[in-house]
């Protein structure tokens, strides 16, 4: 692979994609969910595209292996996520009703990734590199659907929601369900359970909000990883930064989110006990644009599903704001 080349490539998309003057946060591609992406269903209508790495690393950098995968594998995909609002069909009404489809497509190549690990991450932190064996070299893809019911708790928005999904392609198949809060009010919160709307809180849920998701997917093998977990339970916790004072013209155009997540474990040991693993998550929103990383490193290791990134830019957005409501 010609690194340096994929390397502009990737920084041409970044300067184009911040060179735009409305926040759109995709959902994430399978396996990303598992990698500790963030994963909360999107309530608002978005068309998504870009880029997203994930990286598994058979070693850890004092050469101890993950369990019997006996390859790296740096997953490099192509990105479209699409969710629609339902209204309508015949007779049928939808109120409150979203659906996904996403869909991840590129090659498994091992140079993206490793640079990004070794090169960047390891050399800024001045930890060990991580040592690569066999390569993992092909084209893989995942396809996600779902849908998603969204309800409104405690404000005049809708925060809660549940839904089910699935995920399937070369790497794993996975029926899910999933149900939390997403942007969650402190101040609304308060008061819906008949406290006094204290100004502090108020003032302290203008610029924070909190989002919590439990997700319980049955794992099926795939063409590419044979030996996994028979189900997966994941739970999600994020606390985001933004102006939400203005929840007529929600969402708001910049977002800071920081999340962590405990997964079960998608992958298994050598005794065939699933592997437990945790991560920790930053998504920055701008307009239009949306950059987020994941990274194990609250698990105090460095191998397996270690880390992850992607960047996606608001389609949708963009045709809306140059051209006009689709």
């Amino acid at each position: 692979m010609n690194l340096p080349r994929l390397i502009r490539h990737a920084l041409t998309l970044a300067l184009f994609s911040f060179s735009f003057i409305s926040i759109g946060q995709a959902e994430s591609p399978a396996p990303s969910v598992h990698w500790g992406a963030i994963g909360y269903p999107e309530n608002d209508r978005t068309l998504l595209a870009g880029l997203t790495v994930n990286r598994f690393t058979e070693f850890d950098g004092a050469g101890k292996r993950f369990n019997d995968i006996q390859e790296t594998a740096g997953f490099n995909f192509a990105t479209v996520s699409w969710t629609e609002r339902l209204t309508r069909f015949r007779s049928m009404t939808f109120t409150g009703w979203t659906t996904n489809l996403t869909v991840g497509v590129g090659p498994t190549q091992d140079g993206l990734s490793r640079f990004l690990q070794n090169d960047v991450v390891h050399k800024l932190r001045e930890l060990t590199e991580v040592p690569v064996g066999t390569k993992r070299d092909g084209t893989d893809f995942m396809l996600t659907g779902s849908l998603t019911k969204w309800k409104t708790l405690f404000g005049r928005r809708e925060e809660g929601f549940f839904g089910i999904g699935f995920a399937g392609g070369t790497l794993y198949y996975e029926p899910f369900v999933r149900a939390g809060i997403r942007r969650l009010s402190l101040a609304d919160m308060v008061k819906a359970f008949g406290g006094q709307d204290v100004r502090p809180i108020r003032t302290f849920s203008h610029f924070f909000r909190f989002s919590a998701m439990g997700r319980y997917g049955g794992i099926f093998e795939s063409g590419t990883y044979r030996t996994l977990a028979p189900h997966s339970v994941l739970g999600q916790a994020s606390i985001s930064l933004a102006d939400y004072r203005f929840e007529e013209t929600f969402p708001p155009r910049w977002e800071i989110e920081v999340a962590a997540s405990v997964d079960s474990g998608l992958f298994v040991d050598l005794q065939d006990e699933a592997i437990e693993e945790r991560f920790v998550s930053l998504a920055i929103t701008v307009p239009y644009v949306t950059f987020e990383t994941w990274n194990d490193l609250i698990n105090q290791k460095d191998y397996g599903p270690t880390f992850g990134l992607r960047l996606t830019l608001d389609l949708l957005q963009i045709y809306d704001e140059w051209i006009g409501p689709l």
